[in-house]
This record gives C-alpha cells, sequence and structure tokens, in this order.
C-alpha cells in the first residue's frame, strides 16, 4: 500500500512538471510568442486568451507582452523657444505594444524576459520623446504660458510632438508599437527667469499697492471734509432751531412771569409748595431750622386768622414758635 502511494505521488509530480514544462496561459491582455530554437514567424504569435500548448524547453519557449498602455517620461528639459526664452519641460509618453511578433525581433535581443525587452523599448522612446520636445521651439513663451483661458497652444505642441514621434516609430520598427498620446507633464521657468519674473510681479504689486493707498488715502479726506460740512450744517440749524425754541418759551413763559410780578406773595407761596414737594418726595429725614426759606409753612398757626383770598405772610417769626426751634419732618 505504501508503495502504491509513493507511484502515485511520484506520477503527479512528474505530470505536473510535464504540465509546467508543456503548457502556458495567455491573459485577456496579452500576446504571447512561441519561439522554436529561438526564432519565431507569423503562426507564432499567440493572441487569444485561454490554455496553450507548447515542446519543453529548450525546443520551444514562450514570451508574453502586456498589451496595456504603458507610460515613459523624460527627465528636465530646457529648451528654448521662438521669442528666445528659456523654459523647462518634463514630458511623458503612453504607448502600448501594436505587433507582439515585431517587438520581438527588435527589442527580443536584450535577454529573454518581456520586462527586459521594455526597458530597451522605453528607453528607445524617452529618445524620441526629447527628441520631439523640439517642437517648442516653433513657438512663443506668451503661447504656452498664456493667462487667458483657452488660447494656450500646449494642445498644438502635444499633437505635433505626438505625430513626429508617430512617424519615427514607423520608420524604425515597422508597426511593433504603437505611441498613443503625449503630453508635457511639467513646464516651468529656469530659477534666473523665475527670480526676475518674482521681482517685476512685486514690483507691480508694490506700484498698484501705492495707488490703492494714494486713492484710499484722497476717498478719506473727501470723506472727511464732506462730513465736517455736513457737521457745520447740521450745527447751525441747531443752533437756529435752539435759538427759535428758547424764543417761543421765553414768549410762553412771559405771560407766567407777569402774573407772578402782578401778585408777589402768590409767586412766593407757589415757590415755597415747589421746594417743599422737591424737599420731601424722597425717602428722606431732614432736620432744619424754620427760619430758613421755605419753610414759613411749617410754623404751628401759620395758616390760622388768614382771610379769604389773604396769603399768609412769612417775614417775622410767629410768638407761639421759640427763635431756635427747629423742626422735623420725614417724606416718602
Amino acid at each position: 500500500m505504501q508503495n502504491l502511494l509513493r507511484i502515485l505521488v511520484a506520477a503527479v509530480i512528474v505530470l505536473s512538471i510535464i504540465a509546467f514544462m508543456t503548457t502556458y496561459t495567455v491573459r485577456f491582455t496579452e500576446q504571447a510568442v512561441v519561439t522554436t530554437f529561438g526564432k519565431a514567424d507569423e503562426s507564432a504569435v499567440r493572441s487569444e486568451p485561454g490554455l496553450g500548448f507548447k515542446w519543453p524547453y529548450p525546443v520551444q519557449s514562450v514570451t508574453k507582452y502586456d498589451t496595456r498602455a504603458r507610460y515613459v517620461e523624460t527627465r528636465a528639459e530646457t529648451q528654448g523657444t521662438a521669442d528666445d526664452r528659456q523654459i523647462i519641460v518634463t514630458a511623458y509618453l503612453t504607448w502600448k505594444v501594436d505587433n507582439a511578433l515585431r517587438f520581438y525581433e527588435l527589442y527580443g535581443n536584450t535577454g529573454s524576459r518581456a520586462l527586459d525587452h521594455f526597458r530597451n523599448a522605453d528607453e528607445n522612446l524617452k529618445q524620441m520623446l526629447r527628441a520631439a520636445l523640439a517642437e517648442i521651439s516653433s513657438f512663443n513663451m506668451t503661447d504656452l504660458l498664456s493667462a487667458d483661458a483657452g488660447k494656450s497652444k500646449l494642445a498644438e505642441v502635444e499633437g505635433r510632438m505626438l505625430e513626429n514621434i508617430r512617424s519615427r516609430v514607423t520608420n524604425k520598427d515597422g508597426g511593433a508599437l504603437k505611441p498613443l498620446s503625449v503630453g508635457i507633464a511639467v513646464l516651468r521657468l529656469p530659477e534666473t527667469t523665475t527670480k526676475a519674473v518674482i521681482d517685476r510681479m512685486q514690483a507691480t504689486r508694490n506700484q498698484l499697492s501705492a495707488q490703492a493707498i494714494n486713492s484710499g488715502k484722497s476717498r478719506a479726506e473727501q470723506i472727511k471734509v464732506q462730513a465736517e460740512s455736513d457737521a457745520r450744517t447740521i450745527m447751525a440749524f441747531a443752533d437756529r432751531r435752539a435759538s427759535v425754541i428758547r424764543a417761543q418759551g421765553d414768549q410762553e413763559a412771559a405771560q407766567y412771569y407777569q402774573k407772578q410780578n402782578a401778585d408777589p406773595d402768590l409767586a412766593v407761596f407757589l415757590k415755597n409748595i415747589e421746594f417743599m414737594k422737591q424737599a420731601m418726595s424722597k425717602r428722606t429725614t431732614l432736620v432744619f431750622s424754620l427760619s430758613e426759606p421755605g419753610l414759613g409753612l411749617l410754623r404751628p398757626g401759620a395758616l390760622s386768622n388768614l382771610k379769604p383770598g389773604e396769603l399768609p405772610k412769612f417775614e417775622g417769626k410767629p410768638a407761639s414758635a421759640a427763635p431756635s426751634a427747629p423742626a422735623t419732618t420725614g417724606g416718602r
């Protein structure tokens, strides 16, 4: 029983090794080139996804290429524009394998791995991309860095670079790969030019700031002068109005003054009553002499023995009151 188990395990291992050596799988994103003793023809290309069979190595070998888009980018390159300006540009290119057999024939001499073939193709495309950057010399800097939306010609530059690369690829490899798009990843000015531009921008901003400050001061002075003029007008109107009100008050008070002058005793009496109201209107306790002005009404008998229409007299002190007798009253 144990011998049979060993035989079965050994058979499975051998079959697995044979299957590994004689089969291969192609994904739907790949193309495979099956070479026989290192050579291949049109029939050696397998583009349908699925399982395939081959003779074991070294009779046949399979190289699989991913047909999805790939990306390469150049280093920062200094380029001159048509108006003799210097700019620093970084560009990128997307591409894919279009003909696996032709791609293998062109780049398969760099090694047995597809990764080595892709690396060789990337280097060649980078050289083409750097050469295509010369298209920038046909444009002015203002065409590339326009401040107006829609007026920049970067899209036109990228289109011309793509056509340049496609023509080079067609002439060199006969359709092994296909450039898909070209773009400007970074476009900037050299450090010296950037500093000069920043200095000019700062000078312009300072000039605009000074203009704004001067305009603000002028406007503030106008507002101040207008406010002072309005204040003088308002004060003059208020003074005139106050004079009118004062004159009207004096005119209305004159008739009361005439009545008080006609009967001085009545005026004194009313003034004493007003004084008492004011003195006793709060919660206070007062101690004072009856000889003080306005307190004659508090003397005993001050209102007695008065005839009808007669007002009390406060010139003398009543006989019943001591000369220094104080009066005490509380008010609420």
